[in-house]
Order: structure tokens, then C-alpha cells, then sequence
């Protein structure tokens, strides 16, 4: 494995600096610190600001040197740096912890990964697709800039040029932002909102998963109380969003289907007595694991207006379904398809995670095919993406024979399938630890998009999150500041708290809304 030793000795960019060095360097172990100390690594990181600048210090086998960004002193004494790829920085005067100083600590933050960048790649003698870009929304950098007035060919040269996003991948940023903005037209930003709804119940938790999930067969006790708290907290939300439009009602998880029929039935009701369903755009039930899915569930959530659902297969390997756990089969996700569609939903969607344990481009080719025949309406492809609280994390010296495997030519062979099968990708966006550092994209048939998907992505307008570990954005000041509210994760908690989550919400939305 490889090492990595990181000295701070200036902490205002620490967390950008670790992240883009993390990219380049997937699964290595770092130490970090943040006073002087002895090389105990062969790759030493040294990040100080010094009179004029900042100094990054670089070594490993092969190189050894110093690169530096210069930096502006603001009228206010806040540090400023310059970006050293030829362009210029000015000095606001009078700047002060304003919006306008917040964003030349932006164009700061990018000028030293910029610097940064060029280090690492010639360190490791490899890119990055999606350059110095760290953050999970590259597809809302390119929105930005369209709504100021850029064309797309201006777009592509700065996405190139100040952020070393590789053409490929500016091209999708560009071409998703466009279709979101199409999507999202009659969207009213300044008074619209959206509701999330959280069911954290699954038949069995997956190897990767670091949701806040809980096994069924454990809390199958709970259910009931929860939604009793559930419906408590609906109660409450519509009466401080009167007067606001609801545009798309989004009921994920864990597996919302893991609900019994008259559990489901008794949940849209109370969405439906509280908010009213008329003036929806969508209704979307991420049914999710085949194995939860019934006739009786899918006519249950039939009798409300729901428009969207999701068959999650993941994968069509039977043998990789066995590894990560999802316990059940590939036939299983073919029949929940075809009773969906019996039942006459018309707008499926399906998941697929690239690069999960075991499998090569062979194996997602034969998923794709598998899926082709079933014709869904969209496909959302993941890159596999391990976080700390995954069980494939929080136990890898068990997995650590397990290959990973996630490329450009696996990413290509997904967009070519969905093009072939009608789809167009419409939103975008990343996570920390992906596989190959690609990213999570969104595939849909015309008029079959999910716009929940690209509200979440885009923060235009709020998004208000009800159940346990539901974390709301309030949008607000015109789309230009979000303030979140979260409920707390364990179930248990968020029914003996019930009233407490309430009033979080309740102040939030007053102060800010």
C-alpha cells in the first residue's frame, strides 16, 4: 500500500489539498500533520504560506521540488491568491467575509489546486478525468456558467483550461446542463419545493452500502412506530409550507417496499391529506431491491398518483449479487420488472453500479444486455463508491483479495447502451472514493427524466426531508445560500424525538424561508 505523508502548516485549504491528493492516490494510507516532524513516508507533502504565497514542497522517489501561488493581500488582510496559469487576480476593495469575498476565495481555492494539479501529475504520470475538480456537482459549475451568459464552447475552454477536466467530460457536464435547464423551465425556484421521504428499512444491507439502513428482519417491530412518527412530522411540514408550491414528492431509503401493502397505502395517504397531489410534476417510489416487490405493493402505490418507481438490480451477475449481498436473484429482478409493468407503470427507472468486487467489462456487458431486453425507461449507472461506514470498508483486511475494476472503456460501453436504447443523459453528479474517479450520470428516455434527481443536484429550490436521516436544503436569497437541517440517523431516536426533529424544522424554515 501505498504511503503518504501530508505536513499542514497551513490549514485554510487542507481540506481541498487532501481530497485532490486522495484522487490521485486511491487506497493509499496518509498520515497528516501540522507541525514540523521527521520524513517517515517516501511521498512527503509540505503546505505553507509563506510571505508572498503559498508553497507546496513535493517529494517521492522520482521528483523533488517546490511550487508556489502567489497571493493578495484584501483590504480586510484576508489572503487571496493568484492564479499562476497565466491569468490575473484583483483586489476587491473593500472586501470584506461578503459574497463577493467568498468567491474570490473560490477562484483562490482554485488557483492552488490548479497548482496542485500539476504536481500530481507529474508525480504519478497520470490525469484525472475530471481534473481538479473535487466536488460532487461538476454538471452545476457548467450551469453556472450558462446562466451568466457563456456559450458552450466558451464553457468547454475554461472547464479545459482552469479546471483540466479532460473533453470528454466537459462535453457531458455541458450536455447535461442544457437538458436540466430544458427539464427544468417550469420550475418556480422562488416558491416551489420539493419533499423527500425516508423509509430505512431493507431487506438486508449491501456490502457497500453507508446509508442509513436497517435490516427488516431486525426492526420489522419499529415500522409501525415509525410511522407513526412519520406521519406526525408530514403533519407538521405542510403546515409551515402553506402557501408554497410542491413540485416533486421523492419516498426513498433504504427500500420504501419493504413497507406491507396497507404500511404503503397508510404513508401516501397522509402525504396525500397533508400536501395534496395536484399540482405535482412527479411522484417517484424508489422501489429498489426486486426482492421487496409485490403485486400487491405495486397496486397499493397504483391508487395515488405515482409516476416514477425504480427496479434497482445493480447488477445482473448472480454471483456478484451473492458477494455484495443483496440476497436476491437475477430472475427475481426480471419478474418485479415485467409485474411493474403489467401493472402499468410506464416510467421505470433501473441501477447499475459499475465496478463492484469481481467484475470486468464482460460482466457489465452482459448486465447491459440483460437490461436492454427488459427496456426501461431510464438507467442511472453508479461508479462504486466505498465510504467509511460501508461494511466493504469497515472490514477490508476480509475483502482485500476482491478486484475493483472501473475504466473510461466501462463508462463509454454504459453510454453507448443507453444512447442505442433512446436515452440521453440528464444529471450528473460525483462521491468521494469512486472508483477510477468517474462519476454517477442519469440516462432517460425524452419526457422520462427524473426532475427530483436534478433539483437535489442543482440546489435551485428547497428540499425538504422527512424521516430518519433526512437532511433538508433550504435554498434561499435567490438560489445563492442553503442552509440544512438534518433529523437524526437511528431510528429509534427519531420516534422518542419526534417532536424535537419538528421544531428543528420549524425554526429553520421561519429563519430562513
Amino acid at each position: 500500500m501505498c504511503k503518504i505523508q501530508i505536513l499542514f502548516l497551513d490549514r485554510e485549504f487542507e481540506h481541498d489539498i487532501y481530497e485532490l491528493i486522495k484522487a490521485f492516490y486511491p487506497g493509499a494510507e496518509f498520515h497528516i500533520s501540522y507541525e514540523e516532524e521527521e520524513k517517515i513516508y517516501g511521498t512527503v507533502f509540505r503546505v505553507e504560506r509563506t510571505g508572498d504565497g503559498y508553497e507546496i514542497r513535493y517529494e517521492n522517489e522520482e521528483h523533488k521540488g517546490v511550487d508556489h501561488a502567489e497571493m493578495i493581500e484584501g483590504q480586510t488582510g484576508d489572503a487571496l491568491i493568484s492564479c499562476q496559469s497565466g491569468g490575473t487576480s484583483e483586489e476587491i476593495p473593500g472586501a470584506k467575509r461578503s459574497r463577493e469575498a467568498i468567491e474570490l476565495r473560490k477562484k483562490n481555492k482554485d488557483s492552488i489546486k490548479y497548482v496542485l494539479y500539476r504536481v500530481l501529475v507529474k508525480m504519478t504520470g497520470k490525469t484525472l478525468p475530471w481534473g481538479n475538480l473535487t466536488g460532487i456537482r461538476p454538471a452545476k459549475l457548467a450551469m453556472g456558467m450558462i446562466e451568466s451568459g457563456m456559450k458552450n464552447t466558451e464553457i468547454a475552454k475554461e472547464m479545459r483550461e482552469k479546471y483540466l477536466v479532460s473533453p470528454q467530460k466537459a462535453a457531458l457536464a455541458i450536455t447535461i446542463a442544457n437538458r436540466e435547464r430544458e427539464i427544468l423551465k417550469n420550475i418556480d425556484y422562488e416558491n416551489g419545493y420539493s419533499l423527500y421521504v425516508g423509509i430505512p428499512f431493507c431487506p438486508s444491507i449491501c456490502l457497500y452500502c453507508s446509508f442509513s439502513s436497517y435490516p427488516l428482519k431486525v426492526w420489522k417491530s419499529k415500522v409501525d412506530d415509525y410511522l407513526d412518527a412519520l406521519c406526525k412530522e408530514i403533519r407538521a411540514v405542510s403546515g409551515m409550507m402553506k402557501g408554497r408550491k410542491l413540485d416533486t414528492v421523492y419516498i426513498g431509503g433504504g427500500t420504501p417496499t419493504t413497507l406491507e401493502p396497507q404500511q404503503l397505502a397508510r404513508l401516501l395517504d397522509a402525504l396525500g391529506n397533508a400536501f395534496g397531489f395536484d399540482s405535482l410534476e412527479e411522484f417517484t417510489v424508489e422501489a429498489g431491491r426486486p426482492d421487496s416487490i409485490t403485486k400487491e405493493k405495486l397496486l397499493a402505490m397504483k391508487e395515488f398518483p405515482v409516476s416514477r418507481i425504480s427496479v434497482n438490480p445493480q447488477t445482473m451477475n448472480q454471483a456478484t449479487l451473492d458477494i455484495i449481498g443483496r440476497r436476491h436473484t437475477v430472475e427475481q429482478t426480471k419478474e418485479a420488472f415485467h409485474m411493474a409493468r403489467e401493472c402499468g407503470y410506464d416510467n421505470i427507472n433501473m441501477d447499475l453500479i459499475a465496478g463492484l468486487p469481481g467484475e470486468d467489462i464482460s460482466m457489465v456487458r452482459k448486465t447491459l444486455e440483460e437490461v436492454r431486453n427488459l427496456g426501461p425507461d431510464s438507467l442511472t449507472v453508479h461508479s462504486l463508491a466505498v465510504k467509511r461506514a460501508a461494511r466493504l470498508n469497515m472490514f477490508k483486511d476480509r475483502y482485500q483479495e476482491m478486484t475493483f475494476e472501473n475504466n473510461q472503456e466501462i463508462m463509454d460501453l454504459t453510454m453507448k447502451t443507453a444512447y442505442e436504447m433512446g436515452m440521453g443523459p440528464y444529471y450528473l453528479y460525483r462521491q468521494k472514493n469512486m472508483k477510477g474517479n468517474f462519476e454517477n450520470v442519469g440516462y432517460a428516455a425524452v419526457d422520462k427524466a427524473g426532475i427530483y434527481n436534478i433539483l437535489i443536484m442543482e440546489e435551485k429550490q428547497p428540499i425538504i426531508a422527512l424521516g430518519a436521516g433526512g437532511s433538508s436544503k433550504l435554498v434561499f436569497d435567490h438560489g445563492k445560500r442553503i442552509e440544512r437541517v438534518e433529523n437524526v440517523k437511528d431510528v429509534s431516536s427519531y420516534i422518542t424525538r419526534i417532536d424535537e426533529m419538528i421544531e428543528r424544522k420549524r425554526t429553520g424554515i421561519e429563519t430562513w424561508l
